[in-house]
């Protein structure tokens, strides 16, 4: 159902509308009014005019609106109204549904015909009741408060035709799932209560339960939907939500419990296979659930319907979900000169170098702050940790530059479009940037030392409020890109594994994170890579942690993380992981960027 291209107001539509009934073209006074119709949906003179129209036509105006191939929402909204005009209000209605599935937020519904007493009369209540569940099935759940106006018609016909229909099982518990939706709970209470007295059921009993559990009445819910597995002993889909419900009132080990009766039916369940692993992991915190879990998804892409637990289980944690901030004094005083202009710059002293990306950021975005450094420890941070083919960084005292040239600005703009802190887990963020697959070695490799400018947009702009942040993204996604080079060549020998190791054993930098990550993230996708990643994932981490006890190793708590993400890693490193992770903490957000980390955990 998509949108015209239009630029007319619906004033201007309208008179167009006119003149063209004035001149007896009925088609092109039609497409005028649907135009109305999609931007003013309740405004009386657009029913006026859509009244008048089909007056003129002789024939109820219903023809001049037809449904061909991917119709235009004004013309589904104007073809419902003159349906309902015609008498067959339950064929317009369910245009109008469909109208609310295109675009829920709008009230394409808000006119009395949908409103009135008399229209639940003229409906069959089965049928009333398919129209409530259509509704909610193109409704999100719960529906945001912003949201709720618009479905208000849907709920005013649900009352209607409960008082019609007062015994209706089907349409008292349609009617409870809409209500439910819409922030009316006791209302849904009601409903569903007097819809399974009516006619016990195990849909009804489901009803009953999720409006309990919507009002947080947990132990109601947990016996309402037990009397629905009653019913119907081989449904599933509500040992789930049984499971769900005990879960989030954090009676893990009950829920699993019904999650294995579920699996002991059906091991393949997908419901079950997905919540049992969300719960699994929620219990002792094992990466390796959600692994198997992107495993189960990636073997069975013809699910009936997309689910959420791997992304709700990965969002927010480190490099499961989201780019880890950056941590050390150069970067405190970035985000600060950036952030609060009343600061001046001033100097930052070190005791030892910072990472490379740190100090190009600097440059970059603070060009005045100046970084004093006392001296160079042992191991010295700007060396690479083995001997690799390549450099991304010169040293020259205490200043840092490229090694590398520019990417090409094709390749700037393309990483720009994709470049996020956050994904919904690693095999989503792998997906993401197969956009960059056709981009060359060295415009990726340049992308690691000469990151572009953030984009001109909202994320954008907040992002400018921590170079640093907008720098490891740049990072993620290029080394990300890194994976999708050549992938025609096997692992072992591949250019691409051969590249990220370089930059994983290089000098301790950002970079050295992200093409962990990206190596991490090939081990979530191809299970045929994973020993020799967790062998990586296992060296590495046993090199920083050798120069932590030597000396600071600021990504240390960072590479904990990236291991405690990797699939298939051995307890002791786990355990070592666990260890550094206490030791040195990753950084919570600052007060300033925690707006956006926000609007990240709601996506």
């Amino acid at each position: 159902m998509p949108e015209d291209d239009r630029s007319l107001s619906a004033a201007e539509e309208l008179a167009l509308a006119r003149l063209a009934m004035d001149d007896n073209d009925l088609a092109h006074a039609a497409g005028h009014v649907a135009a109305a119709l999609a931007q003013a949906p309740t405004l009386p003179e657009v029913h006026e005019t859509l009244a008048r129209l089909a007056a003129t036509d002789g024939a109820g105006g219903v023809d001049l609106f037809p449904l061909q191939g991917h119709a235009f929402v004004g013309t589904v909204v104007a073809r419902a109204h003159l349906l309902a005009a015609a008498g067959r209000p339950a064929e317009g209605l369910d245009l109008l549904v469909a109208a609310t599935g295109h675009a829920p937020g709008t009230d394409w519904a808000g006119v009395p015909w949908v409103t009135t007493p008399e229209l639940a009369e003229r409906l069959e209540p089965d049928r009333a009741a398919r129209i409530l569940m259509q509704v909610c099935a193109a409704a999100p759940d719960p529906v945001p408060r912003a949201g709720r106006a618009a479905l208000a018609p849907y709920l005013a016909l649900a009352r209607n035709a409960v008082t019609v229909h007062p015994e209706h099982g089907l349409l008292l518990g349609a009617a409870s799932a809409l209500a439910r939706r819409v922030g009316e709970v006791d209302l849904a209470i009601r409903w569903a209560a007097r819809g399974v007295r009516a006619e016990p059921s195990k849909i009804g009993e489901v009803w009953l339960g999720y409006a309990y559990r919507s009002a947080g009445r947990t132990r109601e819910a947990l016996a309402a939907l037990g009397r629905a597995v009653a019913h119907d002993p081989d449904d599933l889909t509500v040992y789930a939500d049984i499971a769900g419900t005990l879960a989030d009132n954090g009676r893990l080990d009950e829920a699993l419990d019904w999650i294995d009766r579920a699996l002991a039916r059906d091991p393949s369940f997908e419901c079950a296979v997905h919540t049992a692993h969300r719960l699994r992991h929620q219990r002792d915190g094992d990466v390796a659930h959600l692994v198997a879990l992107a495993d189960f998804v990636r073997d069975h892409p013809d699910d009936t319907h997309e689910h959420g637990d791997l992304a709700e289980s990965c969002r927010s944690r480190p490099w499961l979900g989201q780019v880890t901030p950056a941590t050390g004094p150069v970067v405190d005083a970035l985000r600060q000169a950036v952030t609060d202009e009343r600061v001046g710059l001033g100097a930052v002293r070190l005791e030892q170098p910072p990472p490379p990306s740190a100090l190009r950021a600097a440059a970059t975005a603070a060009p005045g702050l100046r970084i004093e450094v006392a001296g160079v420890p042992d191991p010295d941070p700007r060396e690479p940790r083995r001997a690799t083919a390549r450099r991304l960084w010169e040293h020259d005292g205490t200043t840092v530059v490229p090694a590398v040239p520019a990417p090409s600005p094709e390749a700037a703009a393309r990483l720009r479009q994709l470049a996020h802190p956050a994904w919904p887990h690693p095999p989503a963020a792998y997906d993401a940037a197969v956009g960059l697959a056709t981009l060359e070695l060295d415009d990726l490799l340049g992308l690691l030392a000469h990151p572009p400018e953030a984009p001109p947009t909202a994320l954008g702009r907040v992002l400018g409020q921590d170079p640093s942040l907008w720098v490891r993204c740049v990072q993620v996604w290029a080394c990300l890109g890194l994976l999708h080079h050549r992938t025609d060549e096997p692992w072992a020998e591949s250019t691409r594994r051969r590249v990220l190791l370089d930059l994983v054993w290089g000098v301790e930098d950002w970079v050295t994170e992200a093409a962990l990550f990206a190596l991490v993230t090939a081990a979530w996708v191809d299970p045929d890579v994973r020993a020799d990643v967790a062998r990586v994932v296992t060296e590495r981490l046993a090199d920083v942690a050798a120069v932590a006890r030597s000396r600071p190793a600021p990504i240390a708590p960072s590479l904990a993380h990236l291991a405690l993400a990797s699939p298939a890693l051995d307890p002791e490193t786990a355990a070592l992981a666990t260890a550094l992770t206490v030791t040195g903490q990753v950084p919570r957000p600052r007060s300033r960027l925690r707006r956006l980390w926000g609007l990240l955990r709601r996506r």
